[in-house]
């Protein structure tokens, strides 16, 4: 049994602690001195000649053509490219990083060596990518992209795993905090930790360790990163009650002292299923890093992570209403959360000891805490944050001994650049583009007149640095920075893709009443009994329900992308669910598949016969065929190569499911299932793209793009139906799980086996959103119907 911890909390606590307030102390005296005035002075005017006043071919080449918006990414990267500024811009985002992130000095040779293969790298996929449409996500913030990449490190397990889990973190973030915001951040984490992992393999690990550890890397960067959402941002936000608050820190306090989470005990009340949700996934969290440590960092993971909690729970209990917080007890937790947040990294991934990168980590990370509390202050106030902004704008002008966090700011700049980055040059270059681009984004964000008053309130004891600082501003050019540049576009494609997912949920709900509310057939007048009995059972199947897909699909592809009327193509919607609805009924037949249950009802042969159900089947196709021939309005030879194509595609499907009969009790080849799934499912897919653009005349080129498309997106479908299958729910997918193995059918689960299965879904999906990029129209719609095809549950 595992051997549980027990640390001398306090006292890490406290000698930590001593260590901030010492930081904490010289960075003071800087500020009561202004000693960092003069410093700085002297580093802006070796950094503006770079910034400020060039007027060589270049410049006066680069100012002729227009410079667009940062956030427009994909013209900001070429704009960059064609000015030749690219390599500079990569050059300083990339160092950032690695001194932010990786804790890197930048005049080691070895740092400097790999920055510039990074950079290097890094262009030739940005200069490869900027052939994107617009508007679209860059390739690596896309699934297809992220997966792509998960195939060449031969990590796609991890990288189907993780995608899942963030999808489910989605899905539970409470509407009183802003989901993106937290996936963001969470991503975040993931791709700092395989970062510092790419970091410490190095060049020469062997490809089959370099898996090994990227695959953990990932797992580590998820559990971490939970803390984020589900502990910071989660205490922070209105949702939980202050007793539910108290409880939750006790067992994050409890699991870290004792190195083993606690029950969550008896839970109660609007909050229940979120702390069930969140205690599961943070318990699963804590138990992979926990068992993924080694003996000799297990110890240094637990003190970094009490200090940091600590730090946190001692920074989030102040209130805004208390005027007499000192100084200290406003930094020193900020200092503390703001290294041990980073410093833990390094412990999580058991990187070796490196005294230097601790030291460095430990002294930097104050100095992205001002800046992002700077860049936040207003949100903070209005929440009655405390922060050292939020504070001093409160009790500054009441308290003359409370230290001004604007002066703090660029006493921490100065001491990095002195005392802990030795006077680099380099290092001077990107900290001080960084504090520039830092103002230019809040001046650009809060407007001219905000941003002033702003300035105003936090300068009036170093105005002639102020000034200085504020041309910089004004007129300094070249300071961008890519993380920063990736985090709006991800922010905006989060956004998007939100927006997106509901237009597409909006889309089928509303399509699917419309469709549904046409489907049912009407009987004549002086119908005979048995041809009204065949109608009852017809709508009996019809009334079941389903997700109606292909009628949906041609509806979105008729109306939305090729503007055909609704009430034109009504009939054609009919007929495709009218030929699906009877495929299922033949398919559910004790001569096939013999199912009990569809769409959560007793099949047809279950409430009458086979003999019933077939009549009804064959009569479903012949209603279908009547209503391809009642579409008015078009060409007739359109209408006629329509019905055509729908004859020769309804003879595929049926080949499909004797191919499929054929097979029980064999083992096919990943050809034969792929072949099958083409001619069972894909077929469906590709007739509903396929017809609307027969009717609306599209060329062949489309077609066959539509075509493509729906081969990859029909098998993807299938792999999910197979999956689900082996491990879905019959209440959720409204049939019997396990049909397959009990009918000995071969799929591609039994086949492959669930992750490979898995494998083969995702490249199939890859598969259908290149065809899809390709296409002259990319509908949206079709990349969500995607999605959901690879993330349903039924």
């Amino acid at each position: 049994m595992y051997e549980e911890i027990t640390l001398q909390a306090d006292l890490c606590y406290r000698l930590a602690e001593r260590k901030a307030a010492h930081y904490f102390a010289s960075l003071y005296e800087q500020v009561k001195e202004q000693s960092y005035v003069s410093a700085l002075t002297k580093d802006f005017q070796l950094w503006k000649q770079s910034h400020i006043g060039s007027h060589s071919l270049l410049s006066f080449f680069t100012t002729t053509i227009r410079k667009p918006d940062s956030r427009d990414y994909h013209n900001y990267i070429r704009w960059l490219n064609h000015t030749g500024k690219l390599d500079r811009f990569l050059d300083r985002s990339v160092s950032y990083i690695y001194m932010r992130d990786l804790g890197k000095s930048l005049n080691d040779p070895a740092a400097q060596t790999r920055i510039h293969q990074v950079v290097a790298d890094v262009k030739k996929h940005l200069i490869r990518s900027t052939s994107a449409k617009e508007g679209t996500a860059p390739e690596f913030m896309s699934l297809a992209g992220l997966y792509r990449w998960a195939q060449k490190e031969g990590i796609e397990a991890a990288i189907i795993w993780v995608i899942d889990k963030l999808r489910t973190v989605a899905a539970h973030i409470p509407k009183e905090m802003n989901a993106e915001h937290s996936v963001r951040k969470l991503i975040k984490i993931i791709t700092g930790v395989v970062l510092h992992v790419i970091e410490e393999m190095g060049d020469h690990t062997p490809p089959a360790e370099r898996k090994r550890r990227l695959d953990e890397a990932i797992r580590l960067g998820y559990s971490y990163g939970l803390t984020y959402p589900f502990i910071d941002d989660l205490l922070d936000s209105p949702v939980l009650s202050v007793r539910e608050k108290e409880q939750y820190g006790r067992m994050i306090r409890t699991a870290l002292l004792t190195g083993t989470v606690p029950d969550h005990g008896k839970t109660t009340g609007p909050n229940k299923e979120l702390i069930r949700f969140v205690h599961a996934e943070l318990r699963d969290a804590y138990v992979y890093i926990k068992r993924n440590q080694l003996p000799e960092t297990q110890r240094l993971f637990f003190e970094q992570s009490y200090i940091f909690f600590h730090a946190q729970d001692t920074d989030r209990a102040k209130v805004l209403a208390n005027p007499n917080y000192t100084n200290e007890e406003l930094y020193v937790p900020i200092i503390l959360k703001s290294a041990y947040s980073r410093l833990i990294v390094r412990s999580v991934i058991h990187a070796p000891a490196d005294d230097d990168i601790d030291q460095r980590t430990f002294y930097y990370g104050i100095y992205n805490q001002l800046a992002d509390d700077f860049a936040d202050m207003f949100e903070d106030m209005k929440n009655g944050a405390v922060t050292p902004y939020t504070y001093y704008l409160t009790y500054g002008g009441q308290r003359p001994d409370l230290i001004n966090p604007f002066e703090l700011y660029w006493a921490v700049i100065s001491h990095l650049i002195h005392h802990v980055y030795d006077d680099d040059a380099k290092t001077r270059e990107v900290i001080l583009d960084r504090a520039v681009n830092g103002l230019k984004r809040c001046r650009q964000r809060v407007g001219a007149e905000q941003y002033n008053e702003i300035i105003a309130a936090f300068t009036s004891g170093m105005p002639e640095f102020n000034r200085m600082v504020q041309q910089m501003v004004k007129k300094a050019d070249d300071v961008d920075f890519f993380d920063k540049l990736l985090r709006d576009r991800m922010v905006t494609v989060l956004k998007n893709d939100r927006n997106e997912k509901q237009q597409f949920l909006d889309t089928v709900k509303s399509v699917r009443q419309q469709i549904n509310s046409m489907l049912l057939i009407p009987k004549q007048d002086g119908s005979p009994p048995m041809k009204d009995a065949l109608i009852d059972s017809a709508n009996y199947s019809l009334e079941g329900g389903g997700k109606r897909l292909r009628p949906i699909l041609a509806w979105v592809m008729g109306v939305d992308e090729y503007g055909l009327q609704p009430a034109a193509i009504a009939p054609l919607l009919r007929s495709l669910e009218y030929m699906h609805t009877a495929s299922l009924i033949f398919d559910d037949l004790p001569s096939q598949d013999n199912a009990p249950v569809r769409r959560g009802r007793p099949t047809l042969h279950e409430v009458h016969d086979s003999a019933t159900a077939e009549l009804t089947g064959l009569f479903l196709i012949q209603k279908a065929i009547e209503e391809q021939s009642s579409l008015v309005g078009f060409d007739a030879e359109v209408v006629m190569a329509l019905m055509k194509y729908s004859s020769q595609r309804a003879g595929d499907m049926c080949a499909g499911q004797a191919m499929d009969l054929q097979s029980k009790g064999t083992v096919l080849t990943l050809e034969q299932l792929n072949s099958i799934s083409y001619y069972k499912t894909g077929i469906a897919f590709e007739a509903s793209l396929v017809m609307p653009a027969i009717l609306a005349k599209a060329d062949a080129a489309e077609i066959a793009g539509l075509t493509k498309f729906a081969y990859h997106a029909g098998i993807a479908f299938q792999i999910k139906d197979d999956l689900l299958d082996a491990e879905g729910d019959l209440q959720v997918l409204g049939k019997p799980a396990g049909k397959d193995v009990e009918n000995n059918t071969s799929t591609f689960v039994t086949v492959l086996g669930r992750e490979s299965a898995k494998k083969e879904m995702w490249e199939h999906y890859c598969l259908a959103m290149e065809e899809l990029r390709k296409l002259p129209r990319s509908p949206v719609f079709l990349k969500h119907l995607l999605t959901y095809i690879i993330t349903r549950d039924s």
